[in-house]
């Protein structure tokens, strides 16, 4: 009998009827339901012994794929693929498959909320106020700004689609041509990185993290930008350079910059690090953007999907 093993807690906390589905079907479903991750040792000696796995933030490196000499497919519950050594998977045949499109709206709609975050001191007002102060910061409006969006896939199109009903205009770059049907769909105008760097009061990051993407921004893209812009990284670690947006944020070369990830997460205990997350215009949240309850429950169905799909072409 063919073991899946499923590491996601989303998985488990949403899947009872995709689980029962797989094993109405043959399978023996090996699944994390501890609510906490598993450890790295108890991943390794799953991970061999499955034939397909569907993965969260587990490394799949592959020094551990070469041991899993049953593992057919390999579903990432999400959608970035920087845990996954994809080259190791061509070459033991391997089929991975992402959850495209499941979380998009979330990450969105996060990315919307951190901009109004920032822009408003809505995080440290709060604060403030939980510690018997009444300040009252003067803060920005959304409306009329610039907003460059980089990375015009789904998700960075659901924050145009939002962005446009507060009124802002919207400018993007991808590293793929976009059509003019879609530029039109979403009044956008297509722009290279350095015109957005420049001219945008906001800035949204949508790409995975490759050997391009990373460290994107960093000290020369943070002197490029208005000291009253914004940066909204929802996307992964790695592709800001933490250390320089620290140094931009002292030397008030940007405004303020939200994330939802980090190069180590969670942050190492370093002093510049400290720092940082100590800074009022810094706003970081635990890899959260994409853990909404609808979002989860349309991956735990996808996922299941894609796992059978790989199975079946290979049984």
């Amino acid at each position: 009998m063919d073991t899946i093993v499923v590491t996601p807690r989303g998985y488990a906390k949403y899947g009872k009827e995709e689980k029962e589905r797989l094993e109405s079907l043959g399978y023996q479903v090996d699944m994390n339901d501890t609510g906490k991750p598993l450890s790295r040792e108890v991943f390794k000696e799953k991970a061999k012994e499955a034939a397909g796995i569907i993965v969260g933030v587990d490394q799949l490196d592959g020094e551990l794929l070469r041991q899993c000499r049953n593992l057919r497919g390999i579903v990432k519950f999400g959608v970035g693929t920087d845990n996954i050594d994809l080259k190791t998977c061509r070459e033991m045949g391997i089929g991975v498959k992402r959850c495209l499109g499941t979380n998009s709206n979330a990450v969105a709609e996060y990315t919307i909320g951190m901009m109004f975050a920032c822009a408003r001191n809505l995080v440290s007002n709060v604060e403030e106020v939980k510690k018997g102060n009444w300040t009252k910061p003067t803060g920005i409006e959304l409306r009329g700004k610039k907003l460059g969006i980089i990375g015009f896939g789904s998700i960075g199109r659901e924050v145009a689609r939002m962005a446009l009903g507060i009124g802002m205009e919207i400018y993007v770059y991808d590293i793929a041509d976009i059509s003019e049907d879609v530029l039109h769909h979403y009044e956008a105008v297509q722009k290279e990185t350095n015109w957005i760097f420049e001219e945008c009061d906001f800035i949204t990051l949508h790409v995975p993290l490759t050997n391009e993407t990373q460290h994107m921004i960093s000290e020369k893209e943070f002197h490029k930008m208005k000291n009253t812009a914004v940066l909204i990284n929802a996307a992964r670690g790695g592709i800001v350079d933490e250390k320089a947006l620290w140094k931009a944020l002292k030397e008030n070369e940007i405004y303020a910059c939200a994330s939802d990830v980090f190069t180590t997460e969670p942050p190492k205990n370093e002093e510049w690090i400290k720092e940082l997350l100590s800074m009022e215009r810094f706003l970081l949240t635990a890899h959260i953007a994409s853990r909404s309850g609808e979002a989860e429950k349309a991956a735990v169905k996808t996922a299941t999907d894609h796992m059978l799909d790989l199975l079946r072409q290979e049984s």
